[in-house]
């Protein structure tokens, strides 16, 4: 047992944190304020070969582990988690699903261009009423022989209106149940794809969310991942890999969070001293500490399981689990630690706590990862 990073490792993350800081933290207030995220950023991430980062070499990636995203997430979320959730969706959600299950042309046509940045990828899972319950969709996927004729509505989704490559779960036999879902590859463009307005979030509101509507888009057979009804289980093994995506997010805003708080601390002086030195500042600084490392080995042991070839179902729950209720609760730690100042944006606690309520939400709410962990251990 080895905690200690490798060299590369090291190298990467250190790679990852000059990045945000000297190209993200400049303007993230501003991009919040103005819900945007320059297409620019975009493509420097792409340049540093973060839109592809576990994808192999030979399909256009960066071919690095799990241990190396979880990295990279960290440091672009401790600054600025719309950056990050960009990098997870296109990392964890779709280029993993195609590289994956996908066949070798798909591979070709729309992998080599998502792990190089060209293009950009969403995930299209949840509904108006098919959120947590995932075997609930009403978006509908006809076979037609030689084409499917795709209807439906998706909400939320990620990247929804700059990408150019999505990947649409939809029903296409409802008396097979989940049995009767699959996955299907749609482009922008596609006669009858209409993209909605983007949503006005809380938080993470520099990110491209919106509701996309099917209306008799016809889908090449060609463009099925997987066999006739392997969509559903196709989605669950995605979401397994983007849940350690997103706990390594809500880690860096926790991390974040703490590193504002710690350095506040140490400059805000009452009743004569820097608050530090006063217990009640202190025990929440060490109540921080301890939660985020907590998280952090969580974090690491689901990108090691998964980079080992083990079972991560348990694992990345239990991390996502874990590091989003830590992001939540720390960040209005760091609001408190920080006073009056904290409620200002200058400050920028107040948005990773805004950032961090999401992270209990998507790519499975915290109930949800009740559930698979508690199953898990019932049946082990």
């Amino acid at each position: 047992m080895n905690f200690t990073l490798s060299e590369e490792h090291i190298m990467i993350r250190n790679a990852a944190r000059e990045f945000a800081k000297t190209e993200l933290l400049p303007g993230v207030i501003e991009r919040d304020n103005k819900q945007e995220f320059p297409e620019e950023l975009v493509k420097k991430m792409a340049n540093l070969g973060f839109m592809g980062i576990m994808v192999d070499p030979k399909y256009g990636g960066s071919g690095m582990d799990t241990i190396s995203y979880v990295l990279i997430m960290e440091e672009l979320s401790k600054i600025d988690a719309s950056a990050s959730v960009m990098v997870s969706v296109n990392n964890s959600l779709v280029c993993y699903g195609l590289e994956a299950y996908g066949t070798e042309e798909q591979k070709q046509k729309y992998l080599t261009k998502l792990a190089s940045g060209q293009s950009i990828g969403a995930f299209c899972l949840s509904e108006p009423e098919a959120g947590s319950d995932a075997t609930s969709q009403k978006t509908t996927a006809i076979d037609k022989g030689d084409h499917y004729l795709l209807n439906g509505t998706k909400n939320w989704i990620t990247n929804g209106g700059r990408s150019d490559i999505y990947l649409v779960i939809a029903q296409t036999d409802k008396e097979k149940g989940h049995k009767g879902i699959n996955a299907f590859i749609v482009e922008k463009g596609m006669e009858g794809f209409h993209i909605g307005p983007k949503e006005d979030k809380l938080g993470i509101r520099g990110s491209d969310t919106h509701t996309l509507q099917f209306n008799d888009v016809k889908v090449p057979k060609g463009n099925r991942i997987g066999e006739d009804g392997f969509g559903f289980k196709f989605a669950m093994k995605t979401l397994s890999g983007g849940r350690i995506g997103i706990a390594a997010q809500a880690l860096g805003i926790a991390s974040g969070a703490y590193e504002l708080a710690l350095k506040y601390s140490k400059e805000r002086k009452a009743f004569g001293t820097e608050i530090a030195n006063h217990q009640a500042i202190a025990f929440k600084l060490a109540d921080m500490y301890t939660d985020i490392e907590a998280s952090r080995m969580l974090v690491m042991k689901a990108a090691w399981d998964k980079d080992q070839g083990n079972n991560y179902d348990k694992s990345s729950a239990m991390a996502k689990l874990h590091a989003s209720d830590t992001a939540m609760k720390h960040t209005v730690e760091a609001v408190q630690i920080h006073g009056g100042n904290g409620f200002v944006k200058e400050y920028h606690v107040e948005r990773l706590m805004r950032d961090a309520k999401i992270t209990q939400i998507y790519e499975g709410t915290s109930e949800i990862q009740k559930i698979v962990i508690s199953r898990s251990v019932l049946r082990d």
